[in-house]
């Protein structure tokens, strides 16, 4: 049996696929490139269970989680975390602080007959190590910073280069003030997550990266401040 993890950086370096049982409220506010969402409470039991806690405590919102996982939803529940286990047998799954939801995942899987391991600290635990790598990375890489008018071929320059911060790419925007490019902008923290991987393994070698000359914002993205510096 494979042992949960607390290997932020390999996690990352790797794109380990990432099971998600947080609300789909909290994901769509913010998670990683390599996760999935597979909620074990949808966001209506999500907010019972937080009013019961609340009101009367840990025990009390347990038990109602418990009355809440009628056979049926634990069914469906376990119908959508067995094909991502299928199809991703090397990941890990994770909940906000890796505690009681990803336990009870843990626990409802081992029942079915599944052993998967978590990431230890959960989501808050990877969040807080990607903003920590994002400030240590942007003192210690070596940047090139590309700077002109629009349309004078520096995002082009940017995406020919071999090593490349790209951050309209990872913004979805091209960054002028008619920029938009069709698709969905990142939320802000989806967008500082991308660039503290992309960071993070860029730091495999000393080489000097290129990065463009940005604004504050990048359509509705604001730069995070270390890169704002560069």
């Amino acid at each position: 049996m494979r042992q949960g993890t607390s290997n932020y950086r390999e996690i990352f370096l790797r794109d380990t696929p990432l099971l998600d049982v947080r609300a789909p409220v909290e994901y769509q506010r913010g998670a990683f490139p390599s996760a999935e969402n597979r909620p074990l409470l949808d966001d209506h039991q999500r907010e019972l269970i937080g009013t019961e806690y609340k009101r009367r405590g840990q025990q009390a919102a347990i038990t109602l989680g418990w009355k809440l996982a009628t056979q049926e939803v634990v069914q469906a529940r376990l119908i959508a975390w067995e094909a991502f286990l299928d199809e991703h047998p090397q990941g890990y799954l994770y909940c906000f602080r890796g505690g009681l939801r990803s336990h009870t995942t843990q626990k409802l899987l081992r029942d079915a007959g599944f052993d998967y391991p978590l990431v230890e600290g959960g989501y808050k635990a990877m969040r807080n190590y990607l903003l920590g790598e994002l400030e240590i990375q942007s003192r210690q890489l070596s940047f090139a910073v590309i700077a002109g008018h629009t349309g004078s071929g520096k995002t082009e320059l940017i995406q020919s280069a071999s090593r490349a911060l790209d951050l309209e790419g990872i913004a979805k925007h091209r960054g002028s003030s008619f920029g938009r490019t069709g698709y969905k902008q990142p939320t802000q923290i989806n967008f500082e997550n991308q660039i503290s991987i992309d960071l993070l393994k860029l730091t495999q070698t000393s080489e000097r990266v290129f990065i463009e000359d940005e604004s504050h914002l990048i359509g509705r993205c604001a730069l995070p401040p270390p890169c704002k510096a560069q």
